[in-house]
């Protein structure tokens, strides 16, 4: 026979049993799917945070007190940040100081109510720095760093219950006025729950020191390890060993890193549930081949060759596999791109996994109806006859 013949012949074969089919192929591409989806959504999370890397940049540094060498917090000396803003490769630097006041949506609010927001004292030029943007209103500006103003980070604003600009929040006993809420700062997430006061101003109303407690560098791309490796002793010259030096986007590719373990989990129960397919073509083979004894004799009487019919019973076990492959890839695609679309993430589903996918169902194919294909082929014509 023809390979036209056969995948007709095979196709035949599985007309006659249309939900039975159905059934079978729907194991295969769940399977599939699942297993696609997860290296697609996966996929598309790296290409988000390739995208985001490519957009705010990998050469951004922090600087923060680490412990001296008794145990206790240290501290970052006033002048820190210009001393850093002094080495050579260094594009710019600001920082940020933690305060020690709370925050409230009026003065109403009991004191242990504070909704883990912190407070920090934040310069001018921060924004730029950490390539942070504002959602609503205006970052502060010569004026406003100086006066009771305050920038809410994406989750205090909501946590405050304050929906925009011109609000006042009571912070440290005065009023300030919101004058603008940042979008999400991916590489400064401490932002996004926080109180932002001007530097001034928090010297002026806060009783501020003007010690920083987290500087922020921006280095030169191809400078970004020299530059790491003189942050501590130029931030803290006297105990250099007392500064905690860090990447953000290390943190961010690293927390990327942890979802592997989650994807292998997943992938695990995505070859759990093709293999349940698989066992569920087998088993549709097998009771094809007991319901069809009589056809099998039939053609065996009628010259069909043992290796013919083999063929036949393994090309339909091969198009009932395609079949739910086909399915489910397409069905993995799919649950792929309308996960990255509520992400708002670029779609990536790899070939090599819409190919593999392919390949796998094909090989389970091939595999569940070996068994029920030599089984129709040692059927004696006489025997597979004699229930007629």
């Amino acid at each position: 026979m023809s390979p036209t013949d056969v995948a007709r012949l095979g196709a035949t074969g599985l007309r006659t049993h249309p939900l039975r089919v159905f059934l079978s192929a729907l194991g295969i591409a769940i399977g599939i799917a699942a297993m696609l989806s997860v290296v697609g959504i996966s996929t598309s999370s790296r290409a988000e945070l390739d995208r985001t890397l490519d957009r705010l940049g990998t050469n951004l540094l922090t600087a923060a007190p680490g412990e001296t060498r008794t145990g206790q917090q240290a501290v970052l000396p006033a002048e820190s940040v210009a001393m850093v803003a002094r080495i050579r490769p260094v594009e710019s630097v600001s920082a940020i100081a933690a305060i020690d006041r709370s925050v409230y949506r009026n003065d109403h609010v009991p004191a242990g109510q504070t909704g883990s927001i912190a407070v920090f004292a934040a310069r001018s030029d921060l924004l730029g720095t950490v390539g942070g943007t504002v959602h609503a209103g205006s970052w502060f500006t010569a004026a406003t760093a100086a006066f009771p103003t305050v920038v809410l980070g994406t989750t205090a604003a909501r946590r405050l219950d304050v929906p925009g600009v011109g609000y006042r929040v009571w912070l440290g006993g005065e009023w300030f006025v919101v004058v603008g809420i940042l979008a999400p700062v991916p590489l400064a997430e401490e932002l996004d729950s926080a109180a932002l006061v001007g530097w001034p101003a928090a010297q002026r109303y806060l009783d501020f020191d003007g010690r920083p407690t987290r500087i922020y560098v921006r280095a030169v791309q191809s400078q970004v390890a020299a530059v790491r490796s003189v942050l501590g002793r130029t931030a803290n010259p006297p105990a250099p060993n007392e500064v905690a030096v860090s990447r953000p986007s290390d943190a961010l590719a690293a927390r990327q890193a942890t979802s592997t373990a989650l994807n292998g989990l997943l992938l695990g129960l995505g070859a759990v549930a093709l293999l349940v397919g698989g066992v569920g073509v087998a088993n549709t083979m097998v009771i094809s081949v007991l319901q069809r004894r009589a056809e099998v004799g039939l053609r065996r009487a009628l010259g069909a060759t043992r290796r013919q019919i083999r063929i036949q019973f393994l090309a339909e076990s091969l198009l009932l596999s395609a079949l739910g492959g086909t399915g489910g890839t397409l069905l993995g695609i799919g649950i792929t791109a309308l996960y990255a679309y509520s992400q708002g993430w670029p779609t990536v589903v790899p070939a090599w996994g819409m190919a593999g996918g392919v390949a796998a169902t094909l090989l389970i194919g091939a595999v569940a109806g070996l068994y029920p294909a030599i089984r129709a082929s040692r059927l004696a014509p006489t025997t597979a006859l004699a229930g007629l």
